[in-house]
């Protein structure tokens, strides 16, 4: 099915947004991409999956990412990239109505989804974050992170390349190229996104028992990007609120690794079990 577009505007900056209508919608997905990346790298694997299955999508280029307006790995602040979250979860009830609406965040994107449901009110059933950004699986030269905090106070908008390694993404080798391939995938990044990600990671799973609402983590423990073992931490002190799935050896990108076709099953089926939970 082909996506239908839309822009808005946040801090001067307009902001690209795709959205698949399901032709019977049951519930419709919020979806939040990470790093580097783009919404439309989920259109032929994530989306695809919910719409088969009667869910609608709706999704957006992230500041500094796709075809959004605005400098290449860069966002004005925390709270704006919050504020996206909350128009676009606004125009999916616009366009789809009244049907329950799902968060579903990966990487970077997994720490907004998460923070934005621990941070303010929202019309969420329910969360799925991916390998989401709560810490990192190295740890950064404190050389470098001292500059980055100073930059970000006297040059905030300076970007410098992330140093993703890209074979760390997917045990998929065909996923891997694609990634390599993409004209709209870059490896800039602020202080704005490195420091204030890292930052907003730590609060995340300290105050994770706020959690309201039943969240699903997947994470493999192959992920040499971000930390299995911070999902791990973050649904413990829960209180029970989110439930963790750990693929054995799986990739950063799990919805592009070998195991996909397994994640994605789980996804759905969690999403229409909450389905059911919540007409009953």
């Amino acid at each position: 099915m082909e996506s239908q577009e839309f822009q808005f505007n946040i801090n001067h900056t307009v902001l690209q947004g795709y959205y698949w209508k399901a032709a019977s919608a049951k519930a419709a997905i919020v979806l939040v991409h990470g790093m580097g990346e783009h919404a439309m790298r989920y259109a032929d694997s994530v989306i695809p999956a919910f719409l088969k299955h009667d869910i609608s999508v709706i999704s957006y280029d992230q500041f500094g990412h796709g075809n959004t307006q605005g400098k290449k790995g860069h966002n004005p602040g925390y709270e704006a990239v919050l504020d996206c979250v909350q128009i676009v979860s606004e125009k999916a009830l616009a366009i789809f109505g009244d049907v329950p609406l799902f968060l579903y965040g990966h990487s970077m994107g997994g720490n907004v989804v998460i923070n934005y449901v621990l941070r303010r009110k929202h019309p969420f059933k329910g969360v799925i974050a991916t390998s989401p950004f709560l810490r990192l699986a190295f740890q950064p030269p404190s050389w470098k992170l001292a500059i980055g905090k100073i930059l970000q106070k006297i040059a905030p908008s300076l970007t410098m390349g992330n140093e993703l390694d890209v074979n760390a993404i997917s045990r998929d080798a065909a996923e891997v190229q694609k990634y390599t391939d993409d004209p709209l995938v870059h490896d800039k990044i602020s202080p704005n996104y490195s420091l204030t990600f890292m930052k907003t990671g730590e609060w995340a799973i300290e105050n994770a028992s706020q959690l309201s609402i039943p969240m699903l983590v997947l994470h493999g423990t192959g992920d040499q990007i971000i930390s299995y073992k911070a999902s791990k931490t973050f649904v413990k002190n829960t209180n029970g609120m989110a439930t963790l799935h750990l693929f054995d050896g799986g990739y950063h990108e799990l919805h592009h690794d070998l195991c996909k076709q397994e994640m994605m099953a789980m996804v759905v089926n969690w999403v229409e079990s909450n389905l059911t939970q919540h007409a009953l």
